[in-house]
């Protein structure tokens, strides 16, 4: 076993987009333009890492149909149902090497999303034994939750929790807490995540869950200790 990280204390890893493939953004993607809306990155900026109610309003209201925002949501389910028969939610390649890797770096680890814990349950109840804590925490009434998971659920600094997540909106709440953060944009066509996370300023961007390795651990973990996570730079590390 190698030797444990020197300063942070827990890896908090999101469920959908990191751990399981992104089963959102295309669905999202569809049910916009499918209306006659147009798809941007301020979409997945007001809709993305969103409370349901919250992403679901906003859905409606750049549409060119009418609809309420529980209409909204119902049918963004249904869609997403009849995606998924097609399409199934499945563990990405490295996700279960990855939690091991963190673990053997001496972090607790947690898994957290928008979504109930049946969802963790059914799809990686077999790893829960790999996480701390709850297992999972679901993050729709507090989104994105960085603050909550940080502090409330495990009582520690700001700078002791590394999040890996896909969404950019989660970066810019871990950049405005001075949180370490690694990002997993999607690899989804139309999505935006990697360049909005490139304009967040995030420093360590990844498109396999095999680049996140002891290496670029440790280098978090140095900066976490030097306070110089969100540190401006022009030698920014994007792994590939």
């Amino acid at each position: 076993m190698s030797i444990g990280l020197r300063h942070l204390r827990l890896a908090a890893v999101n469920i959908d987009g990191v751990l399981l493939n992104d089963s959102f953004s295309p669905v999202i993607h569809h049910f916009v333009v499918s209306r006659g809306g147009a798809y941007t990155a301020e979409v997945e900026r007001q809709v993305f890492s969103q409370p349901q109610q919250v992403a679901s309003a906003y859905m409606a209201g750049v549409v060119n149909v009418p609809m309420t925002s529980q209409e909204a949501l119902e049918a963004y389910f249904v869609e997403r149902d009849a995606y998924l028969r097609e399409h199934p939610v499945r563990l990405l390649d490295g996700a279960v090497a990855l939690v091991r890797r963190l673990r053997d770096l001496g972090l607790s680890t947690i898994c957290y999303g928008g979504l109930g814990k049946e969802h963790f349950d059914r799809f990686l109840g077999e790893w829960s034994h790999l996480f701390d804590g709850p297992g999972y925490v679901c993050t729709n009434d507090f989104r994105p939750g960085i603050r909550e998971i940080t502090t409330e659920v495990f009582g520690l600094g700001h700078d002791q929790v590394v999040f890996i997540d896909d969404v950019a909106r989660v970066a810019e709440s871990a950049k405005a807490l001075g949180v370490p953060f690694i990002g997993h944009p999607s690899t989804f066509e139309h999505s935006h995540q990697r360049q909005l996370m490139k304009e967040a300023g995030v420093r360590h961007l990844v498109d396999s869950l095999h680049a996140i390795d002891e290496t670029l651990l440790r280098t978090v973990d140095a900066e976490a200790a030097c306070g110089t996570v969100w540190a401006s730079s022009d030698k920014r590390l994007v792994q590939a």
